[in-house]
């Protein structure tokens, strides 16, 4: 180690702060925050350091710097800041070159509103950004249904308006507009408009609501009964798009809410804002990790960047778990019941569906990756020292007891090698046993790898329970391979997942893709011990009426049906064609059996 980085060490103050890994080219390798900086800047060298790549950036580490702050928040804050101007390699990054649609309010007399991608300082409005364009264009076409709203792109100033400057154009003749440009509209009535329409956009319906049944009322009071039919039109328009945006009880209001999914090398955080019961905006992103970063590191680095990101300063923030962080003047929730927990729910199956389309694209594009994940989520679910590059799977098939057999079937990098198939009769069990079964085809099939020192399996599966499982340790134990590769039970009915000596299974993810593979390991097995099954006892039939010739023995039912492939073509064969195959003892004994009552 560096003597002037050994120093340093040693000098570390214990302050919430922001620390920064620099290699000997004076390269910035990382950038971490910590509520306590000697603690969590010594943890880094320790000689148990978990993670491969976290071991190699250490490895590099010449120098750091240090900044002391106030709290772990502003920590946070200056972290997100320094990862974002310097992008150091070894931190993780929400990378998003995507310009984002906005909501604008023009700045002008009679505002228009549109949806674009560029922000103006002028004083105009924006509300945003919206993470997909189709729920911002759905809410711009309701609004538009509801107020009619110039589109053009006239300076409307009062004094040009009054100088009689323009005319109505065809969108006031098709009632789309109301003609503020010839003050068919006061200033007034339209500004109402806007501060109304500002509400719909928040999520605040009750302006736009008042507006209209004021409206409608009036028309009413008037006599004027067509009018006011058209405004109940646009009222039932307001309440169809609310009831279709409410999610949660309307008095959840102005409040951050993030779901959560990961697997071993990305994380997936969903973000929604909400007010008076509504998703107002909506934003998905993946995450990739570096460093093994912990679920609770990446979604407080996402939940400060996606707030700056929607310049949101909601107080309550809602979160599928707790997080070692403080945030002035702002509530962070964790919750257990009622709509705040189902909002939550939401916000996680969000993450989650993101998290699988990705993956299929991932399939599509890059198998490799996409096996390469795959094994290393295996890995880590059935707690194993390796990845199952390597799987092997066994079941017994009887039908009480009659022409057993047993299947293994291996698969490779998650897919089927049928080449590699192989059936097992047993040889030392009489009747239907599975456990001595099993024992034997385990210790048969183990053996004979040994001796001709071809690959072991990294894992093996067992269809079937505790007892099947137990069975085939004891012939790993007496190979001296238990320990050295895994092996697991199946169980069909509620897809447990038994390991050995441990009496409570595991249930995965009914989604989970290791689950998904090894239910197709285990219909393997099945369907190609079924399959041999039925062979077998079908050629049994057979064999059966032709072992009954006085003279015929097993060998040479075998050879008859290798040659003629069925019985029926065996008792449609001439005599010389059976002495051919038989010699002509044995083939004429054949051929009288069949044709002596003819």
């Amino acid at each position: 180690m560096n003597p002037n980085l050994e120093l340093q060490l040693k000098t570390l103050p214990s302050e919430p702060g922001v620390y920064r890994y620099f290699d000997k080219n004076d390269q910035l390798l990382y950038v971490g925050k910590a509520k306590n900086l000697k603690k969590r800047v010594l943890s880094y060298f320790n000689k148990n350091l978990p993670g491969y790549r976290t071991r190699i950036m250490v490895s590099k580490i010449f120098r750091l710097e240090t900044t002391i702050v106030p709290s772990e928040y502003d920590a946070l804050l200056l972290e997100n800041n320094l990862i974002k101007e310097h992008q150091p390699f070894y931190n993780v990054m929400l990378k998003d070159d995507k310009s984002y649609p906005w909501i604008c309010i023009k700045n002008e007399d009679f505002p228009r509103i549109f949806l674009t991608r560029t922000m103006i300082k002028d004083g105009s409005e924006y509300f945003g950004p919206y993470a997909r364009v189709r729920p911002a264009k759905v809410l711009l076409d309701t609004i538009k249904h509801i107020y009619k709203l110039r589109t053009c792109t006239l300076n409307l100033a009062p004094e040009k308006i009054a100088e009689g400057k323009y005319k109505v154009c065809l969108e006031f003749h098709i009632k789309n507009c109301q003609g503020p440009c010839e003050m068919q509209e006061s200033k007034e009535d339209y500004d109402q408009k806007i501060d109304a329409i500002r509400g719909i956009i928040k999520g605040d319906f009750r302006k736009a609501k008042e507006y209209l049944v004021a409206q409608m009322i009036n028309y009413a009071q008037n006599l004027q009964f067509e009018d006011a039919h058209i405004v109940k039109e646009r009222l039932d328009l307001l309440e169809n798009y609310q009831h279709k945006h409410t999610v949660v009880n309307p008095s959840i209001n102005d409040v951050d809410v993030f779901g959560m999914t990961s697997d071993e090398t990305a994380a997936y955080v969903n973000y929604f804002k909400i007010q008076n019961g509504n998703i107002i905006q909506s934003f998905t992103t993946e995450i990739k990790k570096v460093l093994e970063e912990s679920d609770e590191d990446i979604l407080e680095e996402a939940m400060i960047e996606i707030r700056q990101k929607f310049s949101s300063d909601s107080k309550e923030i809602l979160l599928p778990f707790h997080l070692g962080l403080e945030i002035p003047n702002v509530k962070l929730i964790v919750p257990k019941v009622g709509d705040k927990k189902r909002i939550v729910e939401l916000s996680e199956k969000n993450a989650k569906e993101y998290r699988i389309e990705k993956l299929k694209a991932v399939q599509i594009v890059d198998p490799e990756r996409h096996t390469n994940r795959i094994m290393a989520e295996m890995q880590k679910l059935l707690r194993m020292p390796v990845e199952p590059r390597h799987i092997e799977g066994f079941d017994n098939s009887n039908i009480q007891g009659t022409n057993p057999v047993s299947a293994c079937v291996v698969f490779k990098n998650g897919k089927p090698s049928k080449a590699d198939y192989r059936i097992f009769h047993p040889k030392t069990v009489e009747g239907a046993n599975d456990f001595a079964t099993m024992e034997e085809v385990i210790h048969r099939r183990y053996r004979r790898l040994l001796d001709e020192g071809a690959p072991l399996p990294q894992l093996i599966l067992i269809d079937g329970g505790k007892g099947q499982l137990s069975s085939a340790v004891k012939s790993l134990k007496l190979l001296g391979l238990y320990g050295k590769i895994t092996i697991i039970g199946i169980a069909k009915r509620l897809e447990e997942i038994y390991f050995p000596e441990d009496p409570i299974p595991l249930y995965l993810d009914k989604k989970s893709e290791t689950l998904k593979i090894l239910q197709r390991v285990r219909d393997e097995s099945h369907r190609f011990g079924v399959k041999h099954h039925r062979t077998r006892r079908k050629n049994s039939t057979i064999k059966t009426e032709l072992e009954e010739i006085p003279g015929i023995g097993e060998k040479a039912v075998d050879l008859l049906l290798s040659k003629l492939k069925s019985v029926k073509r065996v008792k449609e064969s001439s005599r010389e064609t059976l002495e051919e195959i038989l010699g002509k003892n044995r083939g004429g004994l054949v051929w009288e059996y069949f044709n002596s009552n003819l």
